[in-house]
């Protein structure tokens, strides 16, 4: 397909509003600033999106504030007919919205089209959890009483999402939050409001021919005016957001300040364990995708690897001839042969060759990459250096780009220390054929991670658990399991239907 066809068969034009105001209404603000994504594979300008006013945002907040009020008491089961139906939606639209993904953000065509499916897997589990909003019930300790508790719609969900993930993240947070009873005001990444519109589009368009009230609102902000006034606004019970810890410290602290709530979604400096028992061919897949699928731009792409010193140099010279065949893949994100795109944008190119230039300056090894490849676009060679130490400021530090540091270890619980040593918790993996190993990397003493794996890489994660990290990760968590209980209120509830009044701690209170 076309850039031109992409967007035609989206809705989306050379000029788009990159408001949705409710009510069927995109916003026809054109003086409040215009977002110009790039294609990040040849540097040039997709499409215009008009950015939001201050008004837009007060609109949205009102009418969002409206469809509260009628979705809060429409039956779960109900609420999840309605994300049935958005679900049934993207899959008509799932080639076109994964190939705009793969034009706007730069991961390949079949990233692009897995990140849709996620979508549309969230909103299959989400139709079932709509059944199963569980609450307790509990013996009470007073004769003649019953004591339970419920779950109650929360309110407006605020959802703010990265570029890497430009649909996805929005889908798990907004489904969940939709059978749950809330409604979700989302503001994407300023590199990525194409994708953004164009689920929109898909989902209301959906909606809307049911008769079912506005769910979804969007705004796009030209700078930070209006999202700080997002983070800032006591209307919004729940932010949600996706990014860096830098920017995450800000917004935990402000949603704070308001007694508010925040789901944190934060760096990650993901590492992978290789014990002398591991079977390879299991391994240095998952090592090579976790470590240059999307370029490198995943909160759980895998940064790290501690290789068992007795396997240490043939695990490399796996890695490095395996790189070889990537770098030959590397192309056009929306050609269906390319297996390594671009990264995002200019300044991800620099904050690439910067860490080289410090794994250097710390004399680290780069055994293959470390440069930008001559040609139009962002990209740059997948690299891997050794020679540097865990505690090393550029391996603690994240850097958002192909790199890998490969370092060896002699023991297990060497390995666990060293994987723990970063201020990250996002993810991690063992590859082991030993029981034991592998038991001891999940237990209270082993990865401190909020997702640890056995015999599969750090990058990815299924729908059906939930999704987040510890530590500088934010703690936030997302997508399957009890994730759902972020989006509601927890209500406890005693019923007398005795003739007495007993009271707590047996206290006597006559008149």
């Amino acid at each position: 397909m076309s850039h031109q066809s992409i967007l035609a068969a989206l809705g989306l034009s050379a000029d788009n509003s990159g408001t949705y105001l409710g009510n069927g209404e995109w916003s026809k603000t054109q003086d409040a600033g215009v977002l110009e994504p790039i294609n990040p594979s040849t540097g040039d300008v997709i499409a215009r999106v008009h950015a939001s006013s201050i008004a837009d945002y007060d609109t949205i907040i009102e009418r969002a504030q409206a469809a509260f009020k009628i979705w809060r008491t429409t039956p779960a089961p109900k609420r999840g007919e309605a994300i049935r139906l958005c679900g049934d939606a993207l899959r008509q639209h799932k080639d076109a919205l994964g190939s705009l993904v793969a034009l706007e953000m730069g991961k390949i065509k079949a990233e692009g089209d897995g990140e849709v499916q996620e979508m549309i897997d969230i909103a299959d589990f989400a139709v079932g959890q709509s059944r199963m909003l569980y609450g307790y019930t509990m013996h009470s300790e007073r004769p003649g009483h019953r004591m339970y508790e419920q779950w109650h719609p929360l309110g407006l969900v605020g959802i703010i999402s990265a570029f890497n993930f430009p649909v996805a993240v929005w889908a798990w947070n907004s489904f969940i939050a939709a059978i749950c009873g809330d409604i979700s005001i989302w503001k994407p990444s300023p590199k990525t409001p194409l994708t953004a519109i164009a689920s929109m589009k898909i989902c209301n368009e959906a909606l809307r021919k049911a008769g079912f009230p506005d769910l979804f609102f969007l705004f796009n902000d030209a700078g930070t005016q209006i999202a700080q006034k997002f983070v800032d606004d006591a209307r919004i019970p729940l932010i949600s957001f996706t990014g860096s810890t830098q920017v995450g410290r800000i917004v935990g602290e402000r949603v704070a300040q308001r007694m508010g709530r925040s789901l944190l979604e934060l760096g990650g400096n993901n590492a992978i364990i290789v014990d002398d028992s591991a079977d390879l061919k299991l391994a240095i897949p998952a090592i090579v995708f976790g470590a240059v699928g999307t370029a490198g731009q995943r909160c759980t792409t895998t940064r790290r690897v501690f290789v068992q010193d007795t396997i240490y140099a043939d695990v490399l010279a796996k890695l490095k001839s395996a790189y070889t065949q990537v770098e030959k893949r590397l192309g056009d994100p929306t050609d269906p042969a390319t297996l390594l795109g671009p990264l995002n944008s200019e300044a991800s190119v620099s904050a690439f060759l910067k860490a080289v230039a410090r794994c250097k300056e710390l004399g680290g090894t780069i055994e293959c990459g470390g440069t930008r490849v001559d040609r139009p676009g962002n990209f740059v060679l997948p690299t891997i250096v050794t020679g540097l130490k865990n505690s090393d400021d550029i391996v603690q530090h994240e850097t958002f780009a192909p790199i890998l540091y490969v370092m060896p270890f002699k023991t297990l619980p060497e390995a666990i220390a060293l994987q723990n040593g970063v201020p990250q918790g996002l993810s991690s993996s063992i590859f082991t054929q030993n029981v034991k190993a592998a038991e001891a990397f999940l237990t209270a003493a082993g990865s401190d991670c909020g997702i640890a794996n056995v015999n599969i890489g750090t990058s990815g994660a299924e729908i059906g658990g939930a999704f987040g990290g510890e530590k500088e990760t934010g703690g936030g968590r997302e997508s399957g399991s009890t994730a759902w209980q972020a989006y509601m209120r927890r209500q406890t509830n005693t019923i007398n239907y005795s003739d007495a009044l007993p009271l707590a701690q047996g206290i006597k209170f006559d008149f």
